[in-house]
């Protein structure tokens, strides 16, 4: 619990951005349902069968995948709040319907009879007592759908729309339980309060009801309300999941801001490679550091047949600029590439040093991901290139380390940069074969950027040549371990090198 409590405040800052972007996506999600919603068992109320196929129709849609609606979603619309919402809609709009016209449907006929015969219309039964009669059928359907678009709405995350599903995925990324559970609770604990607002709802008057939706319609308009616009120029930058990115998109923040007038808005663990480089494509976002290995094998997907670095930066560079028109400035020194990593007391017991030590061990068991048991630069590469034949553990990346700390595994893939490596104090094998290609951060944005701001080039290659790799395990520790936060980690090492 403690570890709960001083997590939750080293994160308050980021909490309470993610909270308002999960409420705002969620509300909107249902204000747009009960607009579609409503008026659309209204009319099926009319034609009976037609409802029927409609409510399969809405029911089908509830049942596809949340992750492969996101998924089919982007093509068309892109990433972002749009998608998210567009699919929470989706979800939102069935309960609604059905209850609905369920609760329309259950209105004795007589009664319906007995005020047409005293004169009413259509829309006169429907205001005076058809809506009132049906309304808890109507306030349960919209309950359901809040609590299920609250929910849901943590996976709006994954497509770079934010709210509490950030620190679910940055807790699994990083193996932080307590991150986890404070994306879980928070989204329960927000389902809950708004359940028992509705419900708090369902025995009011129809005009407190409508009165109560127009309200919170305004809050939510009123939120995103900026008082004080700023008038110097403002960029976008993002980065990836983990607090790497997040340190060195800071760092880009601090350096920018101190030598021009321009003002840089951060999207902090934005999400994965293919979402970054989508958002960069689509101008959701403006820059964002990416890898120089990464460039080379995902996007251009002609991976390069060298370990040189300088050569590796030169063909991303030019690759990327031809695919896309991007630029791509000059690197840091670290690299945050793979690596076999082993526990230092193993290490010294078998006299480990290098990859091609690993040879002289016998029925040793590896921990690997899914991608990296499966690549030429992985296991196949180990094989290949060390005539390692090692008895193989596939698990997803952020339980790696604790089996190879639990002895579950004996050699582990890491990542060269990891803060595990400090916390665990383990022992990085050279890779003296030079089997895992290079993977150096630099940052990536469209030619047009650097054209309307050509002062970025300078500012921002003031970090070319710099961050060793243990430089960068030091700062990712304070982060993950002793929970410092990216932007105070950035400034300290500015400061110490000179740069601010």
């Amino acid at each position: 619990m403690s570890q709960l409590i001083t997590t939750f405040q080293n994160q308050q800052g980021q909490f309470w951005q993610a909270l308002l972007e999960h409420i705002q996506i969620s509300l909107i999600s249902i204000f747009i349902a009960l607009l579609i919603g409503i008026p659309l068992a209204l009319l099926l109320r009319r034609y009976p069968k037609l409802a029927e196929v409609v409510l399969q129709i809405t029911g089908i849609l509830q049942t596809i995948p949340s992750l492969a609606l996101l998924g089919l979603l982007i093509p068309f619309i892109g990433i972002g709040s749009l998608p998210a919402i567009v699919a929470l809609v989706v979800y939102a709009i069935f309960p609604i319907v059905q209850n609905t016209y369920t609760g329309l449907s259950q209105i004795e006929p007589s009664l319906i009879e007995a005020a047409t015969a005293f004169g009413m219309n259509r829309r006169e039964r429907l205001m005076k007592f058809e809506l009132s009669l049906a309304m808890p059928f109507i306030m349960a359907g919209i309950r359901t759908s809040t609590v299920m678009v609250i929910g849901t709405a943590t996976l709006a995350a994954l497509i770079g729309a934010g709210g509490l599903g950030n620190f679910i995925l940055l807790g699994i990324n990083m193996n932080d339980v307590s991150l986890i559970l404070i994306g879980a609770i928070s989204s329960a604990l927000l389902a809950i309060l708004f359940s028992a607002l509705l419900k708090l709802l369902e025995g009011a008057k129809i005009k407190t009801i409508v009165l109560s939706f127009f309200i919170g319609l305004l809050i939510l308009g009123g939120s995103y309300y900026r008082p004080h616009r700023d008038t110097h120029p403002q960029i976008t930058i993002a980065g990836k999941l983990g607090a790497e990115p997040d340190i060195i998109i800071n760092m880009y923040k601090l350096l920018i801001e101190q030598d021009s007038d321009i003002r840089v808005n951060l999207k902090t663990n934005f999400g994965d490679t293919t979402f970054l480089y989508n958002a960069l494509k689509a101008n959701k976002i403006d820059l964002y550091p990416e890898y120089t290995g990464t460039i080379t094998s995902t996007f251009l997907k002609s991976p390069v047949q060298s370990t040189d670095p300088t050569v590796v930066w030169q063909k991303a560079q030019e690759g990327i600029k031809a695919l896309n028109h991007f630029a791509y400035l000059s690197p840091m020194q670290f690299q945050n590439t793979y690596a076999l990593a082993v526990k230092t007391d193993f290490a010294k017991a078998h006299h480990l040093k290098t990859i091609s030590d690993l040879k002289n061990v016998p029925d040793l068991t590896a921990g690997f991901d899914v991608e990296f048991a499966n690549r030429t630069d992985g296991n196949i590469g180990l094989k290949k290139v060390y005539g390692l034949n090692l008895n193989v553990k596939t698990m997803q990346s952020s339980l790696i380390y604790k089996a190879l700390n639990t002895g579950a595994v004996n050699v582990a893939e890491v990542y060269s940069t990891d803060s595990q490596i400090k916390q665990y104090g383990l022992t990085v094998l050279e890779d003296d074969q030079n089997l895992f290609p290079p993977y150096q951060a630099a940052p990536m944005m469209n030619e047009s950027l650097l054209k309307k701001y050509p002062e970025l080039k300078q500012i921002l290659n003031q970090l070319s040549g710099e961050i060793t790799a243990q430089q960068m395990i030091e700062m990712n520790y304070e982060v993950n371990v002793n929970q410092a936060s990216p932007e105070k980690v950035a400034r300290e090492f500015l400061k110490k090198n000179g740069l601010i």
